[in-house]
């Protein structure tokens, strides 16, 4: 059983999807004999503003957003707008997601990670660290971070905008993982000169697609656009005429909140065999971070559970190559399994970690 990436389940959007998909082959209002270009897209960023309608992102309108291949892609283009010089360097969480790593890898740029605590990363580490590096980004998951989960509250975020004024670093926030409402005002919206937004529909609706979006700074748009235009003239053009009509669709609307009343049962299941336990969770999350009880690493747990038939990710999948990863462990809901074989798989963890290792190695 799989449990190292969230899995959607199928509550009805593959149908809506597969019927658009039929729409589009059969009319495609943007043809399909040319390139596309800015005017191309705007019906599917005015659809993006529909579908992004309550985050608090400051006053926007279509012209700021750009289209990308999933939130991965998102990433890559803003760093490919931001970064210049010999020697930029990218800020990320202590533990973070590997993707940033690997976009700014892509770009040569150095990687840092900043420590944190449990609301995000600590602001006076970043300005430490700008006194003697080229810092020009900071890669952060404010709402849920992966992979434990923390919220920032909007008094650590404004401290960290202060920090990056006075440095000059650009703040891209990953909101990919956010499923509920949000419960604070994205950077872009605290600091509209220097905030990026980079969402996809990969953890609403399905992955499949590579259906993302990135929201620029004011004074960054065209730095964005160009990055895009310049590196894959833009999405294309049959899936831009997808995504203008599915995320308008109510009914995609309401098939993301299925798919998150869905993967919040799997959770709870989680919280009441392993509650016991150090576990963060929270409902709207497809997935768990549990600290590990004495006796146990996070390698020899995995390894464990993988003798078990059940797949987890350690914390040193999250960490840098030379930082201390915490022994904690990050189990994804994975909702395309039958709700009591992932009952049983929780049950099978829980006996592990009720019966540490004994043996002593020499």
């Amino acid at each position: 059983m799989r449990l190292t990436s969230p899995q959607l389940p199928d509550v009805g959007q593959r149908a809506l999807i597969q019927r658009l998909m039929g729409q589009v082959a059969a009319n495609p209002r943007s043809g399909v004999m040319h390139y596309p270009n800015r005017t191309t897209f705007q019906p599917a960023r005015e659809a993006t503003l529909h579908w992004l309608q309550g985050t608090p992102l400051g006053a926007i309108d279509e012209q700021d957003v750009v289209l990308s291949y999933g939130g991965q892609n998102g990433v890559s283009l803003v760093l490919q707008s931001i970064l210049s010089g010999p020697t930029p360097v990218v800020l990320v969480e202590e533990l973070f997601y590997a993707g940033f790593r690997w976009a700014a890898a892509l770009l040569r740029a150095e990687v840092i990670a900043m420590p944190m605590d449990a609301r995000g990363v600590i602001p006076e580490a970043i300005a430490a660290i700008a006194k003697s590096h080229d810092v020009q980004a900071i890669c952060t998951s404010p709402e849920v971070h992966n992979p434990t989960g923390l919220f920032t509250p909007v008094e650590r975020r404004e401290e960290i905008v202060e920090v990056a004024r006075d440095n000059d670093i650009q703040i891209i926030e990953d909101d990919c993982y956010r499923m509920g409402a949000s419960r604070a005002p994205s950077y872009r919206m605290l600091a509209p000169e220097r905030g990026w937004y980079v969402y996809s529909i990969s953890k609403t609706l399905t992955p499949a697609l590579r259906i993302g979006f990135v929201v620029a700074p004011k004074p960054s748009v065209s730095a964005l656009r160009r990055s895009a235009e310049h590196g894959f003239f833009g999405l294309a053009i049959p899936l831009a005429d997808l995504a203008e009509r599915l995320l308008v669709d109510p009914q995609a609307a309401e098939y993301a909140s299925k798919v998150n009343e869905v993967f919040g049962k799997y959770v709870q299941t989680c919280v009441n065999t392993l509650g016991c336990y150090d576990l963060t969770w929270n409902e709207d999350v497809p997935f768990v971070w549990l600290k590990l009880p004495e006796g146990w690493r996070a390698s020899a747990f995995c390894q464990a559970a993988e003798s078990e038939k059940v797949q987890i990710r350690p914390a040193e999948d999250f960490a840098g190559r030379e930082a201390r990863a915490p022994q904690a462990v990050r189990i994804a809901i994975n909702a395309q399994i039958a709700h009591d074989h992932f009952e049983r798989a929780m049950l099978r963890l829980r006996d592990l970690l009720d019966s540490p290792p004994e043996r002593i190695g020499v």
